[in-house]
């Protein structure tokens, strides 16, 4: 097998095993919800699942287009450093798994007043943004991974281009978006609690993988001068 056909046979693994990881994350999320829930007539569980899958088939498409070595990177990521196991575990564990069983609970025992359909319909468009402008820093970011590594094999260079010309890490402002949306969507405030577990793990999370940035990929610190903010601009 020449080089070219173990570099396609790579890409085509990763592409699979990055399709299968979002397949596995959203029967799960779907079984937490309605499990919490205990039922399957819930609108606003089937709206979030209905504006996820959408926005991850648009988005799927874009990248496949695009850039499927992103995807393949993402599939099969290589490097995690030790702190990133545990910042991303906590991450997944508060904001992949509590805040839709918690949700879900919620709406089987309403612990959380009815909230007027406006709050869930700026929750679907807030959780359609979050997703778009994650898309959007994929997109523009061919070394946008699951694990916070310098990709040397892949040639990684600092981008300063679309989002990343406003804050240095927008994929994660995204992120928090989308996990800040789903309370609101699924209408239970208690879930904002494990949006803040998640969040604050993002937060952290940046900070680290900044730090690492700043020391290890040439250019990057003088990316940080003309960027100054990292998630909020203004502010951090």
């Amino acid at each position: 097998m020449t080089q070219s056909n173990k570099n396609r046979s790579a890409i085509a693994a990763g592409i699979a095993m990055r399709a299968g990881t979002i397949a596995l994350f959203m029967v799960v999320q779907a079984a937490l919800l309605f499990g919490g829930a205990g039922r399957l007539d819930w609108p606003w569980a089937w709206v979030y699942i209905g504006v996820s899958l959408a926005t991850l088939a648009v988005g799927g498409a874009i990248m496949l287009r695009t850039s499927p070595e992103t995807i393949a990177e993402r599939g099969r990521p290589g490097g995690t450093r030790g702190w990133d196991k545990v910042v991303t575990g906590v991450w997944l564990v508060a904001g992949f798994l509590a805040l839709p069983l918690v949700a879900g609970l919620d709406a089987r025992f309403g612990w959380t007043r009815a909230l007027s359909t406006s709050w869930h319909v700026a929750g679907a468009a807030v959780l359609a943004l979050g997703y778009g402008l994650t898309v959007w820093a994929m997109r523009t970011n061919a070394y946008f991974s699951i694990a916070v590594r310098i990709q040397s094999e892949r040639g990684h260079a600092v981008c300063s281009s679309g989002p990343y010309r406003v804050v240095r890490h927008p994929g994660y402002v995204g992120y928090t978006l989308q996990y800040l949306a789903m309370p609101f969507l699924l209408g239970s405030l208690w879930a904002l609690l494990p949006w803040l577990a998640a969040t604050v793990s993002i937060v952290i999370r940046t900070a680290l993988e900044d730090r690492m940035l700043h020391g290890e990929l040439p250019g990057y610190r003088e990316y940080a001068q003309q960027v100054r903010y990292r998630l909020v601009p203004g502010v951090w």
